[in-house]
C-alpha cells in the first residue's frame, strides 16, 4: 500500500484549487510596454533640438491635409492637383504677409523696445498721481511712493516752514530703475520681491525683442523646411499611411500594436486643438486690428496684431500677455482714458471668443475648466517653458480624455461584466397598456 504522504498533491486533494505558480511570463507585457514607451520618449529627448521643426511640420501637415480632404468631397480623383493648389495658396499668403507685414512689424517692434523706458516713466507718473490722491498706496510701497510723491507734489512754503529745521532738503528723486514704482512692481511680478529681478526680466524680454533680426534667418529656414516636409507628406499621404500600417506584419509588430492607436489619437487631438486655435487666433487678430484703428493706435497695429496672434495659442494666459503692450502704448498715447477703452475692447473681443467662437470651433469635448487650464499652464511653463504653454492643454486633454479611459475593446473582464450588469438592470420606460374594464373596453 502506497503511503498517502508520497502521493502527489493533486491526487490527494483533487477538489482543491491549484497552488499559484510564480512565472516571469506575467511581467513580459509590462516590461515590453515600459521598454517601448521609454524608447519613444528617449528618442524625443534626443530630437529636442529639432522640436520646432517637427511641431511646425505637424501643424502645416494637419492644416493642409484637412483642407485637401474637404476638397476631395467635390473632386475625388484630383488629389495631386488639390495638394499643389492648397500648398501654393498657403505659400502665397505667407509670402504676401512676409513682404508687406514683416517690415512694419520689425520697425514697430524696434520702436517699442527703444521706447520702453518712456513707457515706464509714464507708468511711474500715473502711479505717483494716483498715490497722491489715495495715501493707501503709499503704505503699500512706502520705500518708493513716500519720497517720490513728495518730490512729484512738494509741499507749499507755509506747510514746509515748520519742518525746515528738521529736514535738510527735499528728498532726492529715484535715480535707478529699481527705485521706481514700476521697478518694484516688476520685482513683485518676478516673485522674489527684488526689483533687480524684475528689471532683469524686462531687460531679457527687450533683448529678445531687439535681437529678433538675428534669429530671422533661423526662423525662416525652419519655416521653409517645415513647409517643404509638410507638402511632401500630404502629397504622398496614402502611400505613407499604407507603409506605416504594414509595420504590423513585420518584426516590429509589438511596437506598432503598442503605440499606433495612441499616437494616432494624440495626433488627432493635438491637430484639432491647433486647428481651432489657429482659426480663433485669426479672428482675434482681425478684431484687434479693427479695434486699434478705431481707438487711433494704427501706428502700432502690425506689431500688436502679431503679438495677439501668437498669444492666442496660449489659452487664458495669452489674454493677459497680449494686453500688456496694448495698454502700455495706449497709456503713452492717450493716457488712462485710452487704457480703459483698450481694456473694454479686449474684454469685448474675448467675450466673443468665449461665448461664440469656442463653442462653435472647439466644441464641448476640447474645453477644460479655466482654473485647471491655469494650473496646467503654470506647471507646464515652469517645467517646459514655451512648449509647456503651447502643448500643456492639448496633452492634458489627451491624457485625461482618452489615454486613461477604457474603450469597449480594452475593458477588463471584471469591468465588462459590471457594465453589462448595469445595462441589464436599467429600467425600461415603455408605456403601460391600459387595463380593460369588466365590459372589455379600454
Amino acid at each position: 500500500m502506497v503511503n498517502s504522504s508520497e502521493q502527489p498533491y493533486r491526487e490527494r486533494f483533487p477538489d482543491r484549487p491549484r497552488k499559484p505558480v510564480f512565472s516571469w511570463q506575467r511581467f513580459v507585457p509590462t516590461f515590453t510596454r515600459i521598454a517601448v514607451w521609454g524608447s519613444l520618449f528617449g528618442l524625443l529627448a534626443l530630437l529636442s533640438s529639432f522640436f520646432t521643426l517637427l511641431f511646425l511640420t505637424f501643424v502645416f501637415t494637419y492644416l493642409q491635409a484637412s483642407i485637401v480632404d474637404w476638397l476631395l468631397k467635390y473632386a475625388p480623383k484630383r488629389r495631386t492637383s488639390l495638394v499643389v493648389l492648397v500648398s501654393s495658396l498657403f505659400l502665397s499668403i505667407v509670402i504676401a504677409l512676409g513682404v508687406f507685414i514683416a517690415p512694419k512689424v520689425y520697425q514697430q517692434a524696434a520702436g517699442f523696445a527703444q521706447g520702453f523706458s518712456v513707457y515706464m516713466q509714464r507708468i511711474d507718473k500715473e502711479i505717483l498721481n494716483i498715490a497722491a490722491r489715495y495715501p493707501v498706496l503709499q503704505e503699500a510701497l512706502p520705500e518708493v511712493l513716500g519720497s517720490a510723491v513728495q518730490q512729484e507734489h512738494p509741499m507749499s512754503p507755509l506747510e514746509g516752514e515748520d519742518l525746515l529745521a528738521e529736514t535738510v532738503g527735499p528728498p532726492a528723486p529715484p535715480k535707478a530703475f529699481k527705485d521706481t514704482p514700476s521697478g518694484v512692481i516688476l520685482g513683485m511680478i518676478a516673485g522674489t520681491g527684488n526689483a533687480a529681478d524684475g528689471r532683469e526680466l524686462a531687460r531679457m524680454a527687450l533683448d529678445q525683442l531687439a535681437n529678433i533680426s538675428r534669429q530671422a534667418i533661423t526662423m525662416l529656414t525652419t519655416f521653409l523646411l517645415a513647409f517643404l516636409f509638410s507638402f511632401l507628406i500630404v502629397l504622398d499621404m496614402p502611400h505613407l499611411a499604407a507603409s506605416v500600417r504594414d509595420l504590423e506584419n513585420t518584426r516590429l509588430r509589438f511596437i506598432y500594436v503598442e503605440v499606433a492607436d495612441n499616437i494616432r489619437q494624440f495626433g488627432r487631438v493635438l491637430g484639432q486643438t491647433m486647428q481651432a486655435q489657429f482659426f480663433i487666433a485669426c479672428v482675434n487678430t482681425v478684431l484687434t486690428a479693427v479695434g486699434l484703428s478705431v481707438l487711433g493706435m494704427s501706428e502700432q497695429m502690425a506689431f500688436l496684431s502679431v503679438i495677439v496672434f501668437v498669444c492666442s495659442f496660449i489659452p487664458v494666459a495669452g489674454v493677459f500677455i497680449s494686453s500688456i503692450p496694448i495698454c502700455l502704448i495706449a497709456l503713452n498715447t492717450g493716457g488712462v482714458h485710452l487704457v480703459l477703452l483698450s481694456i473694454l475692447m479686449i474684454i469685448f473681443i474675448h467675450l466673443v471668443e468665449g461665448y461664440l467662437l469656442n463653442p462653435l470651433i472647439y466644441g464641448a469635448r476640447l474645453r477644460i475648466n479655466p482654473v485647471i487650464v491655469l494650473i496646467i499652464l503654470t506647471v507646464g511653463g515652469k517645467l517646459f517653458h514655451i512648449w509647456g504653454l503651447i502643448l500643456g492643454v492639448p496633452v492634458s486633454t489627451y491624457i485625461f480624455g482618452y489615454a486613461i479611459r477604457y474603450d469597449n475593446n480594452t475593458l477588463p473582464p471584471r469591468l465588462r461584466r459590471r457594465h453589462a450588469r448595469k445595462r441589464l438592470i436599467q429600467p425600461t420606460y415603455a408605456p403601460v397598456a391600459p387595463v380593460p374594464d369588466s365590459k372589455g373596453q379600454g
